[in-house]
């Protein structure tokens, strides 16, 4: 487990919140594996009816931590625990609830695309700068987005890596509704637990109907994860990735 995940449960709800606020909320291998273990676990356990899914005030995530992408570009081991989490997402059996304030990049976008209602405050930015960085989409975004968002839309958000407002992503379909800062966790829990008072088999089948099969959207991840390794240790990447760190540094 992750110290940097923090996993309650308030009733039949269970939040699973990324706590690393002087890194934004940057994911680590370990945050990955902490997350999906919290999935999995909550799915296996009746008690749970909805996850919750949050961050900090200002910073929902800004994405996969740098240091873990350095060493697989230069050749390191990445693990599973990207993967087992993105699966986790993807397969997940009940309902997901997420709240965004402030920074959302890269998989702190794309997670979204997995949640049944997605909240968020004014300032929230959603941001993929995936093609800026040399490497691909991921989290099945390339099949959900161009289905949710349509071909244009999607293209500007995933490819061209144009930031969205959270007007403009509610207006595009990818977060359900905008609320102030202070009310941003209240309103979220509150849809929450309103799931989660559903009957229980009832709302099973109907997502499960919405939703659909689940198995071309876990081999769309796979597809996205081997190009996403393949360009990890390309040169153009490589160079991207320095380049991204030197402007940090600057």
């Amino acid at each position: 487990m992750s110290e940097h995940i923090v996993v309650e449960r308030h009733g039949a709800v269970q939040t699973i919140r990324m706590n690393r606020p002087d890194k934004k909320n940057a994911i680590t291998r370990a945050m990955y594996g902490a997350m999906a273990k919290a999935l999995t676990d909550g799915d296996a356990d009746p008690a749970v009816r909805c996850h919750l899914i949050l961050g900090v005030p200002g910073a929902f995530s800004a994405g996969n931590d740098m240091a873990d992408f350095m060493v697989v570009a230069m050749g390191g081991d990445g693990g599973t625990e990207v993967f087992d989490f993105l699966v986790a997402l993807a397969r997940a059996a009940k309902p997901i609830v997420s709240a965004a304030d402030g920074i959302a990049v890269g998989i702190g976008t794309t997670i979204h695309f997995h949640c049944d209602m997605t909240f968020a405050t004014p300032r929230t930015m959603f941001h993929t700068p995936f093609v800026d960085l040399g490497i691909v989409p991921e989290a099945g975004s390339t099949l959900i987005a161009p289905a949710l968002l349509g071909t244009q839309a999607s293209f500007a958000l995933l490819a061209l890596g144009e930031p969205f407002s959270a007007e403009r992503a509610k207006a595009a379909g990818l977060i359900y509704e905008v609320v102030a800062e202070e009310e941003l966790e209240s309103r979220a829990m509150a849809a929450a637990t309103s799931i989660a008072a559903k009957p229980p088999e009832a709302l099973k089948l109907s997502r499960d109907l919405m939703r659909g099969n689940r198995d071309a959207l876990v081999e769309r991840i796979k597809e996205e994860g081997r190009l996403f390794t393949a360009r990890l240790k390309s040169d153009e990447t490589k160079q991207a990735l320095m380049a991204f760190m030197s402007r940090k540094k600057g």
